[in-house]
């Protein structure tokens, strides 16, 4: 099929499918190819005996009316048709060890306030903490949009270690752990963790954290339906085997099945080291720059497991529960070494946004990737016993850890699913199964800040890689990426005023 499109975007993740409604809004024709039958990436949900089971995305920050995040969906026009639900004002509860359990509260003065009532001669730290917080976040808002910047900038932050800041402000040792207890959220490690990251997660879950119900999954279908009302096209079981190359700038991509797109420009989703094993041998990308990427260290996987209740079984609860069997929130991964879980997040999923109980309980805890390699040249389905029993190992131990917090959990349990880091891989093509891909590092920021704009003129990146982990961050490092091509003031005005 030689087909040629304006623009090809390879991955139908978060971030492609947004740069292919942005794009495809302003005319331009767009083709979106996915590897996997069902569009979404990290949005997808698997169907397992009537529980529909959300994958990668379950809460997101900065959705409350005149919010950022919101203000994005109202421009993909897909809001209005979405289930959402605000969480508690106390939105996580991190329990550590034997120091008890402690909430995160919307609302800066709340957060103050309630962290007061159990260290209450760190005023002054927690107000500095917050301070930074929000002038960090508040610099992406709605009113910068209009304004005609994404951002009014505050990447200096990103070489401030975010523990040396947390130690600078807070004298506890137990506050500056449940201050850094949702860290699991963007996969740093304590000598990487930058303080731009931890501020804009941190401040957009504070501003507004929402839950979406009834599987995120309907968030891509919903842009997959924008896409193709502009316009454009998406084909699925489409893997791309590499891009190809006239001279200085990219022609097509070939598909495993022989097949050739040809388009003016290309963005890819993908991995950037995988982006770039696809373009192959040319003196645009050098091959130092080549190796130095090799060479960056991606984060720690995910290990999940799926608890698919029976009806009306298990009252739902309106947050995230963090569990650390110690005082170091930064010594969460499952390892060879010691297979006992560290770390779980707890979440809980609605079917339908007028019910009292969950219709998923997921239990994510943080695995070293290597764990699982041994595995990584087997077959997704066909992994073998091995495989099996390690899986089933892990899984029993993250639910024995959780029920120590919740004797009667499994009383209501209909089933039991689980998904590994390979799990993830086979889906999103991230190397290891990285959960968040690209490790930043707070000690060596530029070399972990991949722009969009690649040296190929008309080749560009986006996804969780570039920027910050996340719904949000993905959201931005989109219209970053769009922005090149349609111009950054423009794009920034017309999600701003919309």
């Amino acid at each position: 099929m030689d087909e040629k499109y304006d623009i090809i975007i390879v991955g139908s993740g978060l971030g492609g499918l947004e740069c292919g409604v942005m794009l495809s809004k302003e005319g331009y024709k767009v083709c979106v190819l996915e590897q996997a039958s069902v569009f979404g990436g990290c949005l997808q949900t698997f169907k397992r005996g009537g529980h529909h089971i959300d994958t990668g995305i379950h809460y997101v920050g900065s959705m409350g009316d005149g919010q950022i995040m919101r203000q994005y969906l109202k421009y993909f026009g897909i809001f209005d048709e979405l289930d959402v639900v605000k969480l508690d004002n106390d939105f996580d509860v991190i329990t550590i060890a034997d120091k008890g359990a402690f909430c995160h509260r919307g609302g800066y003065e709340n957060f103050i306030e309630e962290l007061l009532n159990h260290f209450p001669d760190q005023r002054a730290g927690l107000e500095r903490y917050c301070s930074v917080l929000r002038s960090i976040g508040e610099t992406i808002n709605v009113d910068t949009h209009k304004g005609g910047a994404f951002s009014s900038s505050s990447i200096d932050y990103l070489s401030v270690s975010a523990v040396e800041f947390i130690e600078e402000c807070i004298s506890d040792p137990v506050l500056r752990s449940v201050l850094s207890g949702s860290n699991l959220l963007c996969g740093s490690t304590r000598e990487t963790a930058n303080l731009y990251h931890h501020a804009m997660i941190s401040h957009s879950n504070i501003e507004g954290a929402y839950r979406f119900v009834g599987g995120t999954q309907k968030i891509a279908d919903l842009m997959v339906e924008k896409i193709r009302a502009n316009g454009g096209t998406l084909l699925n079981r489409a893997k791309v085997f590499k891009f190809e190359m006239d001279q200085s700038v990219v022609k097509s991509v070939e598909l495993d099945d022989g097949r050739r797109l040809y388009a003016d420009k290309f963005i890819s989703n993908l991995h950037p080291t995988t982006t770039f094993e696809m373009v192959g041998q040319t003196p645009r990308i050098k091959k130092a720059y080549r190796t130095r990427l090799s060479l960056l260290p991606n984060t720690y996987g995910i290990f999940s497991v799926y608890l698919a209740m029976k009806q009306g079984s298990a009252p739902y609860i309106n947050k995230n529960l963090y569990y650390y069997n110690s005082n170091d929130v930064w010594d969460v991964t499952v390892n060879r070494s010691d297979m006992q879980a560290k770390s779980v997040l707890l979440s809980s999923q609605l079917s339908r946004i007028d019910e009292d109980y969950s219709d998923v309980i997921t239990l994510m805890s943080p695995v070293n990737v290597d764990l699982f390699a041994p595995f990584t040249n087997t077959k997704f389905g066909a992994r073998g016993e091995e495989y099996k029993d390690l899986k089933a190992e892990v899984t029993q131990n993250i639910i024995d850890y959780t029920s120590s917090f919740h004797p009667h959990l499994m009383e209501g349990v209909e089933n039991v699913y689980s998904s590994s880091p390979l799990t993830y891989q086979h889906y999103t093509s991230t190397p290891q199964g990285s959960a968040y891909g690209l490790m930043k590092s707070c000690r060596n920021s530029l070399a972990t800040l991949i722009p969009s704009r690649t040296k190929i003129e008309n080749l560009f990146l986006t996804g969780q890689n570039l920027n910050v982990h996340g719904v949000l961050g993905v959201t931005l490092t989109a219209a970053a990426t769009c922005g090149e091509i349609l111009g950054t003031e423009y794009l920034s005005k017309k999600i701003g005023k919309i």
